[in-house]
């Protein structure tokens, strides 16, 4: 068997890369992640959105059971029996907050607003929910 170090007056040479030679890789992993980062942030932002989406969901069928027993639609979330959860903002998890804005005897619309502006373009993301459950996005991120 070679071995793969050479005695060298009494010195042992250890074959070993160099300082330049690792921080040339370190510089071409960098430049790769930063390549790769920009593509993330719209997946987080997706990410994000179905939380909304569910929370929206939620407050659909909260919203249809309490119309059945009252023959309205309610503009409480306390009524309805819907928990907002503490925002980022707040100290909590939820990045989205809800609300809503409106409701009749025959209808209901409501909100979610991003608490934060998820990719930095100055526009918070929002989605809203009617009595048909039709989920639309009305401010994209």
């Amino acid at each position: 068997m070679k071995e793969k170090h050479h005695l060298y007056r009494n010195k042992l040479i250890v074959k070993a890369y160099s300082l330049t030679e690792i921080l040339i890789v370190l510089c071409i992993i960098g430049i790769l992640l930063l390549m790769v980062l920009p593509n993330q942030t719209s997946i987080i932002g997706q990410a994000k959105a179905i939380e909304a989406q569910a929370m929206l969901n939620q407050v659909y069928g909260l919203e249809k059971s309490y119309f059945y027993r009252h023959s309205k639609y309610s503009n409480s979330l306390e009524e309805i029996g819907f928990e907002q959860e503490k925002t980022v903002d707040e100290g909590g998890q939820a990045v989205y907050k809800i609300e809503i804005l409106e409701a009749s005897n025959d209808s209901f619309l409501a909100r979610a607003t991003a608490t934060s502006d998820l990719d930095g373009d100055g526009n918070f993301n929002t989605w809203e929910i009617d009595s048909k459950k039709i989920l639309t996005e009305v401010t994209k991120e």
